[in-house]
């Protein structure tokens, strides 16, 4: 079974010094793992790349994307969700529709390499 995230408020992107930059305090290290675990499944790396793509996407359009249910695709943008990653859905009528939070994946890569963007 895996293990449960902590629980740490992840909804701003990401604000500490670069890796390389000198040894990390147990606080960054952690927020730093939790988004890239965040992204260490294939069909969320799919999902960010799909809303990425996009402006914004509905979910009904992301599962038959990603070949996986509606019900797994909410499960996957769930955890994108509370890494930062992806904005609170917008629902319209049955749908509801996500955007890829530009500004926390940048922020992220920064972290991991300052010369990357």
């Amino acid at each position: 079974m895996p293990k449960a995230l902590p629980v740490i408020d992840t909804t701003d992107p990401i604000c500490c010094a670069p890796v390389a930059a000198a040894p990390m305090t147990d606080g960054d290290a952690l927020e730093v793992a939790l988004r890239l675990k965040a992204l260490a499944d294939p069909v969320r790396v799919r999902l960010m790349s799909l809303l990425l793509a996009g402006d914004e996407v509905c979910t009904c359009d992301l599962a038959p994307a990603v070949g996986v249910t509606e019900a797994t695709v909410s499960h996957h943008l769930s955890a994108l969700k509370k890494a930062g990653l992806i904005s609170d859905g917008e629902r319209r009528g049955m749908n509801v529709y996500y955007r890829a939070r530009r500004e926390s994946l940048g922020a992220l890569c920064r972290v991991i390499d300052p010369a990357c963007c």
